[in-house]
């Protein structure tokens, strides 16, 4: 069963993933690692459980995802993955990015483009690659069917939603796609979100303000 392990980084208290199976086949999804101390951190798990790498992935390319795009892709030798229409918001990081500090950044150009339904291996293990932008316009979710588990980004969140007021943001959208994409999976399903706690796809049906079954928003 492929296993996650999240870290929180940079000041925005992103989540960055190591997903991993028994035999150390690992990818990683949204490295938010940007000072040493950060990029050490995430090293250091990798080098003492003796995970392979063999996949950088984003589920979408606003800043706080992708500061540690560039040290991962080459520390590792590994492709970088994201969707289509996520290019212009990763380009576009390298111009904004000293307005928030992060004087430094090193961009990086994707290798290949996700598509909505695809699978990715991982070892035997599979992710199923589930589109559902609003948040930003390529934004992706990954799917691991056997164990119930779901790479969220910044979809939905709990108790919360991705914000939609950011270039390339759709408000109505990013809710259409929560309930037709998200909310067709198993109710038992653990969502990873790209900020904050993980929470179950069951508890945001039920509790969620924005998508549940009592949405006031």
């Amino acid at each position: 069963m492929l296993k996650i392990k999240s870290f929180t980084f940079n000041p925005f208290q992103e989540n960055t993933f190591v997903v991993y199976d028994e035999y150390g086949n690992a990818a990683i999804i949204d490295p938010g690692c940007f000072d040493p101390g950060e990029k050490r951190e995430l090293l250091d798990f990798i080098t003492e459980n003796k995970l392979k790498p063999t996949l950088l992935m984003n589920t979408h390319c606003h800043i706080d995802h992708v500061l540690g795009n560039a040290w991962v892709k080459r520390t590792f030798g590994i492709p970088f993955l994201i969707h289509e229409k996520e290019s212009s918001v990763l380009k576009s990081v390298e111009v904004y990015a000293p307005n928030y500090g992060f004087h430094g950044y090193e961009g990086c150009e994707a290798d290949q483009f996700l598509e909505e339904g695809q699978e990715i291996k991982i070892g035997e293990d599979t992710l199923k690659v589930l589109f559902v932008p609003g948040h930003s316009p390529g934004h992706v979710v990954f799917y691991h069917e056997n164990s119930g588990q779901c790479i969220a980004g910044d979809t939905v969140f709990r108790g919360s939603i991705g914000r939609t007021d950011l270039p390339g943001g759709d408000h109505e959208l990013l809710l259409n796609k929560i309930k037709g994409v998200l909310f067709s999976l198993p109710e038992e399903t653990i969502l990873y979100p790209g900020h904050g706690p993980k929470t179950t796809l069951a508890f945001e049906k039920s509790n969620n303000p924005f998508v549940g079954k009592n949405a006031i928003y």
